[in-house]
């Protein structure tokens, strides 16, 4: 289990219903592979909400909102017409073959945490971009997926779009029980 996974167990211990998913099958719809420490933290927490605020996606959630696949279709539509508008894009997405996928959405606000990946980066390699989801500004933090969930909980990383956690009592909402069975 990846590192920043284990440290979140720690804080945030994990629903006892959880179960692994089929990633081959998920990765070849998306057409590349996911980070380890992603796929190691849905198959510990499946998809939800930690803090009542950082909503993790997961593949085959009932609710379309919280899948995968559904977002991610979602978003390279919403961020193309935007884009195609006139909004600026990340600077970050500067470099040929640099793109995002969405692996979480931020309850309330309509920010979504995004990947940053790069056409001859591995996936292990892909960092964090925060965009404020009703407006052009977007965030970059040079951690994997998992380790910026555990280190906003923590306090150790600031980001503007999502404000302050350390101060609460951590928790985890699983999808299954906010949304219902997803079997």
């Amino acid at each position: 289990m990846h590192p920043a996974v284990q440290e979140l167990t720690r804080l945030v211990p994990p629903p006892a219903d959880h179960r692994p998913r089929a990633w081959d099958r998920t990765e070849e719809r998306l057409g590349t592979a996911l980070p380890q420490d992603y796929k190691d933290l849905v198959d510990t927490y499946g998809g939800g909400v930690f803090d009542e605020t950082i909503w993790i996606l997961e593949p085959g959630c009932t609710d379309e909102g919280y899948d995968l696949l559904a977002v991610v279709a979602e978003r390279a539509e919403v961020l193309a017409r935007l884009w195609g508008l006139g909004e600026p894009k990340p600077v970050e997405l500067a470099a040929d073959g640099s793109n995002v996928l969405p692996f979480a959405y931020i309850e309330g606000s309509g920010a979504y945490l995004y990947w940053l990946t790069g056409e001859t980066a591995p996936p292990e390699e892909w960092t964090v971009l925060v965009n404020e989801g009703r407006g052009p500004e977007w965030e970059h933090h040079a951690v994997s997926a998992a380790e910026f969930v555990a280190g906003v909980l923590t306090g150790r990383i600031r980001s503007e779009t999502l404000g302050a956690f350390e101060d609460t009592e951590h928790g985890f909402e699983s999808n299954t029980d906010i949304l219902g069975s997803d079997e």
